[in-house]
């Protein structure tokens, strides 16, 4: 048979792309994380939500990046910007409800992952530092988003970081000195708002991109997990390839661009018809100008931290100090790095557990997303109570973990995937 000629601009192509592997490691990088990274076979709707945090982290840096070309970082300047922006600058609007909105998007998509983590155990071994990763990427998102939020000098803005930042001064010893060095000042100020800027725009997203790379790297390193929670490493073709595994690229590629394409339907929706979701996502009071005069009716942060503000607010003050609070609110985040150990089930994923982690998990999930409506709403009525059991029933699920999770009933696991 007869073949065809390779044109010059073939020939050129695979002569720039072979000069550039000489000296930089396009394909291997490319055959190793993508065209011949090998990837379970039955990857389920849950696994949309990695590859979609991915996208929300470029979508915020690429939105961030054009928000800073006119934002102004001054408490007399800040919040005129922020109407500029939204005003004057030529798409403006649309870039800076890409990126508030897309914070809240990020936090559902990150929070889904997670979830996605504890049913199918994600953080088991070999995977313990995979999830410690996540963890620092949770915490850094955290403080990144945290940031964000106060650079709009909207009312909100300003009482949120008032609030939350002294809640620092109620540790022990540290505490003064603490909420004086966040600050800058002895008041939220200018000097806030300055040093708030820089560690929103460069030090965080810095950590925050080599994080997420370390995240992939050992992901790579030690493979995928999967709904069986079955490790396609130990059964090998001839070839040296899992038998349950499929390249990641082309299959897994196209799959996440369908999500994707789902996704930002969702996406675009919220964003087009109800950018603030009715004040959840923009609080009413951020459209007012930050004024240290005019306290708003309820102070509360956004509604991602709306759960572990709850729990602070659950722990009852003590001769006029919140430091039960704050060590709760802390420890909430801290237990998940012990997760790995506390888990001591003879199998992985849910479809093998018993009905006590089932409903350990179900109760936990409730319990998250009750938190968070109660951190949303005054403390008064019923909802302090609700906090406290939604708090214990938090707490109750990590620490009792090592008792429910080894006496539970588990189903065989074959030894391929199903």
């Amino acid at each position: 048979m007869a073949v065809a000629p390779e044109s010059a601009s073939s020939r050129q192509g695979g002569g720039l792309i072979h000069w550039i592997d000489q000296r930089f490691p396009l394909l291997s990088l490319w055959k190793d994380h993508m065209a011949e990274y090998y990837a379970p076979k039955n990857f389920n709707f849950w696994y949309y939500f990695g590859s979609l945090a991915l996208l929300m982290l470029v979508n915020q840096l690429v939105t961030g990046i054009f928000l800073t070309m006119s934002y102004k970082p001054s408490a007399a300047e800040a919040f005129g910007s922020i109407e500029y922006i939204m005003r004057d600058v030529e798409w403006g609007w649309l870039i800076r409800y890409l990126h508030s909105t897309g914070a809240s998007a990020f936090f559902i998509v990150v929070y889904l992952h997670m979830f996605r983590s504890l049913m199918y155990g994600s953080h088991r071994k070999p995977r313990e530092l995979l999830w410690i990763f996540g963890c620092l990427i949770f915490l850094v998102l955290m403080a990144e988003s945290f940031m964000g939020y106060v650079l709009p000098w909207g009312n909100m803005s300003f009482w949120g970081a008032q609030v939350i930042v002294s809640l620092f001064g109620s540790l022990p010893v540290i505490g003064h000195g603490l909420v004086e060095w966040i600050r800058g000042d002895y008041v939220i100020a200018d000097a806030t708002l300055n040093r708030f800027f820089a560690l929103h725009v460069a030090a965080l997203p810095l950590a925050l991109v080599f994080l997420v790379i370390a995240h992939i790297m050992a992901l790579h390193e030690v493979g995928s997990n999967n709904p069986d929670g079955i490790e396609i490493k130990e059964h090998k073709g001839p070839d040296g390839h899992p038998l349950d595994g499929v390249p990641f690229h082309p299959y897994y590629t196209v799959k996440d661009i369908v999500g994707v394409a789902g996704f930002l339907v969702l996406f675009c929706g919220v964003i087009f018809f109800a950018p603030a979701l009715g004040g959840v996502f923009l609080e009413d009071a951020n459209f007012e100008p930050a004024n240290a005069l005019q306290t708003p009716p309820h102070i509360a942060p956004v509604w991602y931290f709306t759960p572990f503000y709850a729990m602070l607010r659950a722990i009852p003050s003590f001769g006029g100090t919140q430091v039960w609070g704050v060590i709760v609110m802390g420890a909430a985040i801290v237990v998940l790095f012990f997760l790995p150990w506390l888990d001591r089930s003879p199998v992985k994923s849910i479809r093998y557990r018993g009905p006590i982690f089932k409903l350990a998990l179900a109760l936990f999930a409730v319990s998250f997303i009750v938190l968070g409506l109660c951190g949303l709403r005054p403390p008064s009525g019923i909802f302090p109570l609700l906090a406290r059991i939604g708090t214990g029933v938090y707490f109750a699920f990590f620490l009792l973990m090592p008792w429910y999770s080894r006496w539970d009933t588990v189903k065989p696991v074959p030894e391929r995937v199903t």
